[in-house]
């Protein structure tokens, strides 16, 4: 009887043995086969899927090769910015076409240049979700950016009084204060009818930090440069995990990164959650206002529960936390990005730049400045709308097929990856005429759908339902300081520009951004 058991015990062993084996010979190379053979059939064309890691270590040696060159980027060469920015997808869409397969591990990409089959695939969100984030990335924040079906319903409806428009004209003054103590540091470095070189990027960094502060918590950047510093480090640690192949479990290792981002994240948490909790002694009381977004967040959520009476109506402590890292990362890097690659494009384009000036002076004067009369600048409107075609933010988006779906003509199994590829789009020249690679801010005189022929072509804020909840926020903040600058400096390329553009999640100029500056 006892030699029975033994045997059942050893069979049953040896077949849990033997399915957890095929489970994992088939995720890593049977179904990935298979896949294959179906993208191509369909006319996907890419590398040939290599064992486990797919085309992953390719993308990181071709992003360390570009981290690496100390080479002067010709910033007038909209294909050798693209080759160092982006240079894996756009390789890989001058070898196989407008529709190519991108390795992420065992996980197929198809990326498509199709403006019509992005706007559905943007649109049916249920469809479409988001691919699912690197755990690294998690680190940083989630909330809204990583958030599905009703969590995200609940998420967004709660946020969106804090991005009202009125809300934000409410905010200008803290903008206006922010600024002016830059400005003030910028001018007592300047010799009078003199000049001086400067990096303007740890400044726009620190600045818009200040911003977030203010205008989100209250505070001041004093009071929240240590988050920052935290998060922008953990910003880098991420970054240098994604270039890499993430291998599941493996952030549970104790490796000396692993440490440190949970390390970073355990303290960005006791912070915030400080910050929360002194807004919700101050409410409670009565005491002080309530039109910072975490105030406006709060006060949102507080009505929803009330109103409802259940508690899973509104969010959790944990989850305003995490909509607060949002908030600390996507308000200071968006706008930080927008306004440095504003000043290098005016820089070399003083043409640009002197029209803005002379819009600025016509439509603001000495008069103090409002989000009304901010609404009349056109030429300024024109130059970020460009800026935003040539340098986004952020570089591409995905999404993840929920279910076996048809994409135009196309057969999508379930869990195939969809990729955006931002600024290929941006830059293409079949979809934009042969200027598509020249910084040419007129395209946008009659407006985006103008420019766009309708088509879903620019998107550097993404599209659709899930557009950035905050991209009224960046354009009102990054208006309101190039007002402030062009009124007060001229400005262009210090010999020791090196221009080169780097995605450390957003795109940043890796050597900085020294610029003459010389005061008006």
């Amino acid at each position: 009887m006892e030699s029975v058991v033994t045997n059942i015990v050893a069979i049953s062993f040896a077949m849990v043995v033997v399915l957890c084996a095929w489970k994992i010979v088939n995720t890593v190379w049977v179904r990935p086969k298979k896949l294959e053979k179906l993208l191509k059939n369909q006319g996907f064309k890419g590398n040939k899927y290599k064992f486990l890691f797919g085309d992953m270590k390719e993308v990181s040696m071709m992003f360390q090769q570009s981290k690496s060159k100390s080479k002067h980027i010709n910033i007038d060469d909209g294909d050798e910015v693209l080759s160092h920015v982006v240079a894996f997808p756009r390789r890989s869409l001058q070898i196989h076409g407008r529709n190519y397969i991108t390795w992420i591990g065992w996980n197929p990409r198809v990326s498509i240049m199709d403006p019509e089959l992005n706007k559905e695939l943007l649109t049916k969100i249920n469809d479409f979700t988001k691919t699912k984030t690197n755990p690294f990335i998690l680190l940083i924040a989630t909330g809204l950016v990583t958030l599905e079906g009703d969590q995200w319903v609940k998420h967004r409806k709660l946020i969106n009084p804090a991005f009202h428009v009125e809300k934000l004209k409410n905010m200008v003054p803290a903008f206006h204060l922010s600024c002016s103590e830059m400005l003030g540091k910028w001018e007592m470095l300047i010799p009078t009818n003199g000049s001086c070189e400067l990096d303007v990027w740890p400044y726009f960094q620190a600045l818009t930090s200040d911003v977030i502060s203010r205008t989100a918590f209250g505070s001041s950047y004093k009071e929240g440069i240590r988050i920052f510093e935290l998060i922008r480090e953990q910003s880098v640690h991420a970054n240098d995990a994604i270039q890499s192949f993430y291998i599941p479990g493996s952030r549970f290792l104790p490796t000396k990164r692993n440490r440190r981002m949970k390390a970073i994240d355990k303290e960005v948490k006791v912070s915030i959650r400080s910050i929360i909790d002194k807004k919700l002694k101050a409410m409670k009381a009565g005491e002080g206002t309530y039109d910072d977004l975490l105030g406006i967040m709060l006060e949102s959520n507080m009505k929803e529960v009330e109103q409802h009476q259940n508690k899973t109506h509104g969010m959790t402590i944990n989850e305003v936390i995490e909509e607060c890292k949002l908030f600390y990362f996507a308000g200071q890097e968006t706008t930080s990005s927008l306004l440095v690659w504003t000043m290098v494009l005016l820089s070399r384009h003083e043409e640009w730049q002197s029209r803005a000036r002379e819009e600025v002076f016509n439509v603001l004067g000495d008069k103090d400045i409002d989000a009304d009369r901010l609404n009349h600048l056109k030429v300024v409107n024109m130059i970020f709308y460009e800026v935003l075609r040539l340098y986004p933010p952020v570089l591409g988006l995905a999404r993840e097929a929920h279910k076996d779906i048809t994409l135009g003509g196309y057969s999508l199994p379930s869990g195939t990856q969809i990729g955006l590829p931002i600024m290929l789009i941006h830059y293409d020249e079949q979809l934009w005429d042969s200027d598509a690679k020249k910084f040419n801010p007129d395209r946008f005189s009659e407006g985006i759908s103008n420019a766009t022929k309708n088509k879903l072509i620019y998107f550097p804020f993404g599209w659709g339902p899930r557009i950035c909840i905050g991209q009224n926020f960046a354009l009102l903040e990054a208006k309101i300081v190039l007002a402030m600058i062009l009124k007060r400096f001229t400005f262009d390329f210090s010999p020791s520009y090196v221009h080169a553009p780097i995605s450390i999640l957003t795109l940043q100029p890796q050597y900085g951004a020294h610029l003459i500056l010389r005061k008006l």
